[in-house]
């Protein structure tokens, strides 16, 4: 369908322009419930979509925004609807420009994907890109005069959607990039503040920088007025109605069209050159902020496309575009490992080294767990590791239980520290603290899921998973804190990692490895391993990376522990090794068979990594031992 960009800009050059307001909102006070999918109702239920964007367009809004703001592939597999991306995205522009009758543009809006990116989740940056080129080409072939990119709050992110939107719109469209910001200015997926994502967007083919949704218009406005210190660009400003407040089970936002008309004049004054409305926003606020913008006289900004160009054109009349890395503050340099801990100094000296694993107490008691570390100590372990939560069981904090056994034991411990009980300030808090304690070797997990232990109503975190975890404490190690911002001072953390050898998707466990190192991975602690043909082949696969890999070494205690080993772990065990376990005729023996399985393992695969991690299963550190003893 034929698109109205060139009019668009054309318009936009002249004069302030207003966008509706929340489509959300009306849908959720007309009826429908909030675990619906509302993009899905462009195509069951386009009467009442088309009605409300006709009451938008009677209210005088310039830009009518499309209900695609969830109408990606990821999001919209949750309701499994994937396969609609295209039909659901051109139906919301067809239902909008019947609305809008000519009078009106139409703006196919793109929201996140609802997921985390790389480097703080596991979809890349290539990936994210296809999916929002796949919604934007859509909107556009549809027939959108422009393109909004609503409520990022993730920098890599914003990046990723701007370029795809370029790539698929061509050079007339314009495309408007807007983040959400929180009370202090940042973005809540990263932490980057107006300054950073303003200087960002300016390097990016988007035609106008702006904020939207937010926690209402005194953040939008005061954002606003930061921006315009550092951005080339035009401002777009579309405010939530304020912090919605419960009230008898609904949803309500209080700002009264007034305010918001208020603030929409503040923002015009300050160089918005669009203004519109975001969460609990209604026709009515629309109609009082239009009726601003009639009497004024805008600031006039230029559309200086030379400061920033859309995109290259190809020959063939597609758009093209580089990307531009993020700008970022100049971090520390990092301390060497060596200087880290004394893990790292013998890490990077080629040394061979030995862990033995001791889980926190389950209450507060740790008499038994210090004084299985200074037996280690006494027959010359390197580390005690420490697992967090394993098994999503409540225990002793591991960190503590570190710091206990460095300054009781004389030993020096590996903190594991998992995603899954903390958000991206608790992560950041706690890193600070553990080097603050002295507890300086980290070995990064995602954790496993609640559900899998004693508490499985207990809610999970989970902001990022381990190779976002690295990304962090690298950024920390550097003075950084995760939106890239100096801290004053840094941390020197020794960055180990997971991996599993016997993963049924090995392709997959390679992939993530490899990100956690480009992540920033130090060294890495692998799963137990039976099967040494599994160790091999890991190892073959990952040897380009050159970082130390610790072999996780496990002395079976029983048949029945094998068996769990293999059914329950998924952890691979050869029939040989079952078999061994299975004639064991008393519980000593079947530990002492599992000893020696061990130790034969430890002498099988010492030529191949840098060192063990023994684990002392139920608190049997004697056992540890006795194969360390090898």
């Amino acid at each position: 369908m034929q698109n109205r960009a060139a009019e668009f800009r054309a318009e936009l050059g002249r004069r302030v322009v207003v966008a509706d307001g929340a489509m959300g909102t009306m849908l959720y006070s007309r009826g429908v419930f909030i675990n619906r999918c509302f993009d899905e109702l462009n195509l069951s239920a386009p009467d009442l979509v088309r009605q409300i964007y006709c009451e938008y367009a009677d209210a005088g809004a310039d830009i009518l925004k499309t209900n695609t703001y969830g109408a990606n592939r990821l999001r919209l597999a949750g309701f499994s609807m994937a396969e609609k991306v295209r039909a659901i995205n051109e139906a919301g522009v067809r239902l909008a420009k019947e609305a809008a009758q000519g009078k009106a543009f139409v703006a196919g809006v793109l929201g996140p994907l609802g997921i985390r990116i790389e480097p703080f989740g596991p979809t890349s940056f290539a990936e994210a890109r296809s999916i929002f080129r796949e919604q934007a080409e859509a909107l556009i072939g549809a027939g959108a005069d422009l393109l909004i990119l609503e409520t990022f709050n993730d920098l890599n992110e914003l990046r990723e959607a701007i370029f795809a939107a370029r790539e698929a719109a061509g050079e007339s469209p314009i495309v408007v990039a807007q983040v959400a910001v929180d009370d202090f200015g940042r973005l809540s997926g990263g932490g980057a503040s107006v300054e950073a994502v303003a200087r960002a967007v300016n390097e990016w083919p988007a035609d106008v920088f702006g904020f939207n949704c937010s926690v209402g218009p005194k953040a939008i406005l005061e954002a606003v007025e930061q921006a315009l210190q550092y951005s080339s660009k035009p401002l777009s400003a579309m405010p939530n109605a304020g912090i919605p407040e419960r009230v008898e089970g609904r949803n309500i936002y209080l700002s009264s069209p007034e305010y918001m008309a208020q603030y929409a004049s503040r923002l015009l004054r300050a160089g918005a050159k669009i203004v519109g409305g975001c969460c609990g926003t209604t026709p009515e606020h629309i109609k009082l902020i239009v009726s601003e913008t009639r009497s004024f006289q805008p600031r006039q900004r230029a559309m200086e496309r030379d400061a920033a160009p859309a995109a290259a054109v190809n020959t063939n009349g597609t758009a093209s575009a580089i990307a531009v890395e993020t700008p970022r503050a100049k971090g520390m340099e990092p301390v060497p490992a060596p200087k880290k801990s004394r893990l790292g100094a013998k890490l990077a000296e080629g040394k061979f080294v030995t862990f033995v694993e001791i889980l926190p107490p389950r209450g507060t008691d740790a008499s038994k767990e210090i004084a299985g570390a200074r037996l280690c100590a006494a027959h010359g372990i390197d580390c005690i590791n420490v697992p967090d939560g394993p098994r999503a069981s409540a225990r002793l904090s591991a960190q503590v239980a570190c710091q206990m056994i460095q300054e009781q034991a004389g030993i020096e411990a590996v903190n594991h520290f998992c995603c899954r009980d903390r958000n991206i300030l608790g992560i950041q808090s706690e890193l600070l603290g553990s080097h603050a304690a002295g507890v300086r070797n980290l070995i990064c997990i995602t954790g496993d899921p609640p559900r899998m232990g004693v508490y499985p109503d207990a809610t999970a975190v989970f902001d990022v998973d381990s190779i976002g975890l690295v990304n962090i404490v690298r950024n920390l190690n550097c003075g950084l804190d995760i939106g890239g911002t100096p801290m004053g001072s840094q941390t020197a953390l020794l960055i180990g990692v997971g991996a599993n050898p016997g993963a049924l998707n090995l392709d997959e466990e390679i992939r993530r490895f490899e990100w956690k190192v480009r992540a920033g991975a130090e060294y890495v602690v692998t799963q137990p391993v039976f099967d040494l043909n599994l160790l091999e082949r890991f190892i073959k696969r990952v040897e380009g990376t050159k970082i130390p890999v610790i072999c996780g070494i496990w002395p079976l205690t029983s048949y029945r522990n094998a068996e769990f080993m293999v059914n329950e772990l998924r952890v691979p065990v050869p029939e040989e090794y079952m078999d061994r376990m299975r004639r064991a005729d008393s519980g000593e023996s079947a530990r002492e068979a599992g000893v020696a399985i061990a130790r034969e393992m430890v002498a099988q695969v010492r030529p191949m990594v840098q060192g063990i991690q023994l684990s002392a299963p139920f608190g049997r550190y004697q056992m540890a031992l006795d194969v360390a003893a090898t």
